[in-house]
């Protein structure tokens, strides 16, 4: 049996998932790796056969994607050619986790393929969204990286096909303390904002990663490191709280690990504004930005002991007996790929790039 698996290389949670389920395919299968996309930090413990440019977003350092530095770096032309010559016909089934050329490939010959990943659970009328309705962050979220069958991922089971996280072994097995700081993990904004922000707080100690720096530093009470595997690990495992994203997998691991959690989703980043609906009404509290008027809820939160039980148990032998069962389930005959790209190009520009003039 022959598979590929294809991850999404915005944001490391998708490489952490991945890390934890491609050796259990491999002991039943033969798994070729597809990474489209390039701001990861987290390096997968195997050989990537397929390295993509793929469709790829870029995070800004107000508080959101840089759309117009996404669309700069978009390489439309190279993208379609990307699609139209991914041999997926060559694999008995294609996993894709929010991954957008493996995904058109299938779709576009007919084939099968499988979204495994948080964004198939996102999506599902089951999961919590925000009052507002936001049609065109799902429409996104739908046509980015298409797939018929789903498999999805989220803070809890909302229905039977989405399932609570996939925590990686490094996590589950951190040896914990609580040496009093605060973990910080927000890159979609400039260390100057976050600076400016927990500089309000002299007593309190905090240990920042960020995508925008490469060499560490301390201003006061707050150190600056680039994002290392190791040592956010390390930092995460003798916190006694964590102020993030409203991504998946880190606040994910955050609440395994039975810390105190705050996030801050992204503006006009409809995924994380749905989790941040869903952590709210578990108890998680929620930023809107970090502006000076927020000081009091973060001070509220730092003087608070609260923290959101969960149950996160290990489901990764499950999900990789469900992916297996699934191989050639359903398997059409390969349709020749259509001349033109016209309709699926439309999509992309009006779905994934409409902010451009608005963001700019």
């Amino acid at each position: 049996m022959k598979i590929l698996y294809a991850i999404q290389g915005t944001g490391n949670g998708h490489i952490t998932i991945a890390a934890d389920l491609l050796p259990r395919l491999r002991q039943h299968a033969e798994v070729d790796v597809l990474l489209s996309g390039s701001h990861v930090e987290i390096a997968l413990p195997c050989e990537i056969r397929y390295r993509l440019n793929g469709l790829g977003f870029v995070f800004g350092k107000k508080g959101g994607i840089d759309y117009v530095e996404t669309y700069r770096r978009s390489r439309l032309k190279q993208l379609f050619n990307e699609i139209s010559t991914l041999p997926v016909t060559d694999y008995d089934l294609v996993i894709s986790d929010f991954e957008p050329v493996s995904a058109w490939a299938c779709y576009l010959r007919g084939l099968p393929c499988i979204a495994l990943s948080h964004q198939a659970a996102v999506i599902s009328h089951h999961a919590p969204r925000p009052k507002r309705p936001d049609r065109i962050g799902l429409a996104v979220l739908r046509y980015y990286a298409p797939a018929k069958t789903r498999i999805g991922f989220h803070y809890q089971s909302y229905s039977k096909d989405i399932f609570t996280p996939i925590i990686r072994r490094q996590v589950r097995e951190l040896q914990q303390d609580d040496k009093g700081h605060y973990t910080v993990y927000l890159p979609a904004f400039s260390d100057k904002r976050i600076l400016r922000l927990l500089s309000s707080f002299p007593e309190t100690r905090w240990e920042v990663f960020s995508k925008h720096t490469k060499q560490a530093y301390e201003e006061g009470n707050v150190a600056v490191r680039a994002i290392s595997e190791n040592a956010f690990l390390s930092s995460l495992a003798t916190a006694r709280g964590v102020l993030c994203g409203a991504g998946f997998q880190t606040p994910a691991e955050v609440l395994f690990l039975k810390k105190k959690l705050m996030v801050v989703p992204m503006k006009g980043q409809y995924e994380q504004q749905c989790n941040a609906v869903a952590l709210q009404q578990m108890g998680v509290p929620v930023l809107k930005n970090l502006k000076p008027k927020r000081i009091p809820e973060i001070a509220s939160w730092l003087s608070s002991e609260e923290r959101v039980a969960v149950h996160f148990p290990d489901i990764a032998d499950d999900i990789t007996l469900q992916l297996l069962s699934m191989a050639g389930s359903g398997q059409e005959a390969p349709q020749p790929l259509p001349r033109r790209y016209g309709r699926f190009r439309d999509l992309v520009l009006k779905k994934v790039f409409y902010q451009t003039k608005s963001e700019s």
